[in-house]
């Protein structure tokens, strides 16, 4: 199985997308203006204490109060709150080491008992701003790294499940027991089997040295101010998922490339010459069959094997997905045996779709009936199966006897939701375009417009393939030539598929497209 990270930079944000097999299985939108990111750790103000929802409302600079209910306050919240108010009071600053941890929280507590109208808190974001609601929040404060997670006020080292060698993970748990500070705890990743003791010292100190400088800046400030930023999504994408399976990383822009191989360089070494500049003319998600899959991929409708497909509809309280066999109801094979094929083949579709989209919440599957308990049983156990890879917590129950599958899924971030469907870019809706003859002039017009209005030495015109092979053609006097010449700029034609036969798009130097 082969892997491959695909970054298409523009000015205003970043789409990653994560191949396997050449097959779109996640797809990121990282904007630049985005805020309130899941890891990100703040000092907040407690604005409300609702003793009926067991929460608080607390002010983190968003423009709605962020929610922290009473459940996630940690364990431990009594021995962050103080250490906290420690270092705001001016006093002597308190040392990790020679704190005095404070008895846990009551399991059953109430939210009043510990939090007051006023109080400062610091507060980790757990979920984003989703719609209407703004972010979700955390007291139980963790840093992650690549092998490690840093836990504060806790001295408990727990070893991943998923490493499978008792051996390797007493090894690992000794390991870290003898290298850790006092008054952390530490969560030892998969991705840390086999690593040695110096590669996880380094990476300790460095979150132990990430928790000591939010605390310095502590001092002087007030509430709303974020402490600790995560990542950003390309970073946090490499950090959770880099393997031995990953054998290609390609990104168009140089900046964010030398950044990600920087980055490789320091969690994973052995794999820097995997990244990789594009530089092609062609759009990098053009090149690698990216931009045809979203849009294959991203609709109501969305086809599986064999001509059965998946119709998928996203309500206010859940999402639900109807499966539906197509003109696979003309094969040779029996009911049973042609519904079994569909479903499964459906099940490990609806899987991708899952991560692809990032649907969260309750979502409500309704399979092609099947008769035989043992074909139910046989289609959860491959729904499971198809799962097992999607790093968002999950559960599932076996089918129901109305043939319904019933999935839960952590959402953290608001779904990704694109439309495959287009308002006709030529015509605008009205069904009637100008006469195409009169077309190279009216991109004329358009092109000698923008340029009176903006000197500039080189500008870039993207059209359709048809159009810029007309454009380009004749190697001395080209239209393209002729215009260059008239206007006194370079211009660059860029064919693009995802354009319509008569669109159009001039784009500037800061690789923004321009309204004429």
């Amino acid at each position: 199985m082969s892997k491959e990270l695909v970054i298409d930079v523009s000015a205003t944000e970043i789409n990653i997308a994560l191949l396997e097999n050449k097959r779109l299985i996640e797809l990121n939108t990282d904007k630049s203006s985005t805020q309130f990111s899941v890891g990100d750790i703040y000092l907040g103000k407690v604005k409300k204490v609702m003793a009926g929802l067991n929460a608080a409302f607390v002010d983190v600079g968003y423009e709605k109060d962020a929610f922290l209910h009473y459940l996630d306050l940690g364990p431990q919240f009594q021995s962050l709150n103080k250490f906290i108010h420690l270092n705001l009071s001016g006093k002597q600053k308190p040392v990790m080491s020679k704190f005095r941890i404070e008895p846990d929280i009551d399991k059953n507590g109430k939210i009043s008992d510990v939090l007051s109208v006023g109080q400062y808190i610091m507060v980790q974001i757990a979920k984003e701003p989703i719609s209407t609601k703004g972010p979700r929040l955390s007291s139980e404060i963790s840093i992650p790294g690549r092998n490690i997670v840093l836990m504060p006020f806790s001295d408990k080292v727990t070893v991943s499940q998923k490493i499978k060698s008792d051996e390797e993970k007493k090894r690992l748990k000794k390991l870290i027991e003898s290298i850790k500070p006092k008054n952390f705890g530490v969560i030892v990743r998969t991705v840390a089997e086999s690593k040695k003791v110096a590669d996880l010292d380094t990476e300790l100190r460095y979150l132990v040295s990430k928790w000591d400088e939010a605390f310095n800046k502590l001092k002087d400030i007030k509430p709303p101010k974020l402490l600790i930023g995560e990542i950003n999504r390309t970073s946090a994408i490499l950090r959770d998922m880099m393997n031995a399976d990953f054998n290609s990383i390609f990104v168009n822009h140089d900046i964010i490339y030398r950044e990600i191989k920087d980055y490789i360089k320091t969690i994973a070494p052995e794999k820097e010459k995997i990244v990789k500049l594009y530089s092609g003319k062609v759009p990098i998600f053009e090149q690698y069959g990216i931009q045809k899959q979203i849009k294959q991929l991203f609709g109501k409708t969305v086809p599986v094997k064999a001509g059965a497909y998946l119709i998928i509809e996203h309500t206010e309280a859940l999402h639900v997905v109807d499966v539906n066999s197509g003109n696979r109801t003309k094969s040779d094979k029996d009911q049973e045996a042609n519904a079994i094929e569909v479903n499964v083949a459906a099940a490990e579709e609806i899987a991708r779709q899952l991560t692809l989209r990032d649907m969260g919440g309750i979502i409500v599957v309704d399979f092609i009936d099947m008769v035989t308990n043992e074909n139910k049983q046989l289609l959860y156990e491959k729904m499971k199966e198809f799962m097992a890879l999607d790093r968002a917590k999950h559960h599932l129950l076996p089918l129901s006897k109305f043939g319904l599958m019933q999935i839960t899924r952590q959402r953290v971030r608001p779904e990704m939701n694109i439309k495959n469907t287009e308002k006709c870019p030529v015509c605008m809706g009205s069904g009637e375009i100008i006469p195409s003859v009169l077309l190279v002039d009216q991109i004329e017009n358009e092109l000698g417009y923008y340029l009176s209005k903006n000197p500039v030495k080189k500008v870039v015109l993207k059209v359709h393939p048809y159009l810029e092979a007309y454009l380009n053609r004749g190697f001395f006097n080209s239209i393209r030539k002729q215009w260059q010449k008239k206007h006194k700029c370079k211009i660059k034609i860029v064919a693009s598929s995802s354009l319509a036969f008569l669109q159009h798009q001039i784009v500037n130097v800061n690789e923004e497209v321009v309204t004429v």
